[in-house]
């Protein structure tokens, strides 16, 4: 079985999407009616904006959002079997089987990069990577934080196995970080992000994203979507918008998401947009998985 995967924020480069655009009449139709939708000219800042320029939340969003769904729209060689998108990702996996129209999840990635810029404004926070250490360890390092300092600490993205990142405010993060390298973690690497993704200091952004959410028509699923916080198949409407929203402030379980896809089946994971890091990721947690990607 077929799994299309979509990458979140971090996979941005300078250039992406140009191409498509350069090459194929419905790509750059596309660019331009997302040009329209978010009010300014995504697609210039794509192609030839500096990594600064993409950094930004409002624009790397949207921006991975395009090069993902345009690439799925434009280059897809079979109709998958199983979606799944890495946080940001969700929204074009949610596109890829029918669920969002383009321009509904154009606005609301627009919504949630806003939303979310505002929150790290708000709460000056950070995330940090932490390599070799057990995902049960790293859980009770963060509840210790927690409990010891008040401090918000928590497991944010399980990406692989050894590979899971926090997110926290500035001084749980640093006393965390400590103790993890304390407790034989091979690296935990403050991470230069803007704020505490997927954790409850998110939470502002979470609001301001329901309410988006909950006046937007989600439709029929062509196919199971492994949604972030539940890391199993999902097709009912109404928890795929719940699941959506709890996202913000809940977990990647990518790692658990990628075991339930081949365990449900799947045999073949197409990442679709830019970079290759859910390639990386989908051989680290099985290295028997063919991997390929579409961009």
């Amino acid at each position: 079985m077929k799994a299309f995967v979509f990458p979140g924020q971090g996979s941005q480069f300078s250039g992406m999407g140009k191409n498509l655009y350069e090459t194929n009449p419905t790509a750059a139709k596309l660019f331009d009616k997302a040009n329209d939708i978010l009010g300014f000219d995504i697609a210039k800042i794509m192609f030839e904006g500096s990594d600064e320029d993409l950094k930004q939340t409002k624009v790397t969003q949207p921006a991975v959002f395009l090069h993902s769904v345009i690439a799925f729209k434009t280059l897809q060689p079979a109709k998958p079997d199983m979606v799944a998108g890495h946080s940001l990702g969700e929204f074009s996996a949610l596109v890829a089987n029918h669920v969002l129209s383009f321009e509904d999840a154009l606005r609301l990635v627009a919504i949630r990069a806003g939303a979310m810029q505002k929150a790290c404004e708000i709460n000056p926070s950070t995330m940090a990577a932490v390599l070799a250490l057990d995902d049960a360890k790293v859980e009770e390092i963060c509840n210790s934080v927690q409990s010891e300092t008040g401090e918000v600490v928590v497991a944010a993205n399980y990406n692989c196995p050894g590979q899971l990142v926090i997110s926290g405010s500035l001084k749980g993060i640093e006393i965390a970080c400590e103790r993890m390298k304390a407790a034989g973690a091979k690296r935990a690497l403050v991470l230069p992000v803007g704020g505490a993704f997927h954790s409850p200091l998110m939470l502002p952004a979470k609001e301001e994203l329901a309410a988006a959410i909950e006046t937007t028509t989600f439709g029929i699923p062509s196919c199971p979507v492994y949604q972030n916080v539940v890391a199993k198949a999902v097709i009912d409407g109404a928890e795929i918008k719940k699941n959506l929203i709890d996202q913000l402030t809940g977990a990647v379980k990518w790692t658990q998401s990628v075991q339930a896809m081949i365990a449900d089946g799947a045999t073949q994971f197409t990442e679709v947009g830019p970079g290759k890091v859910l390639q990386g990721l989908v051989q680290k947690i099985n290295k028997e998985m063919i991997t390929n990607g579409l961009s």
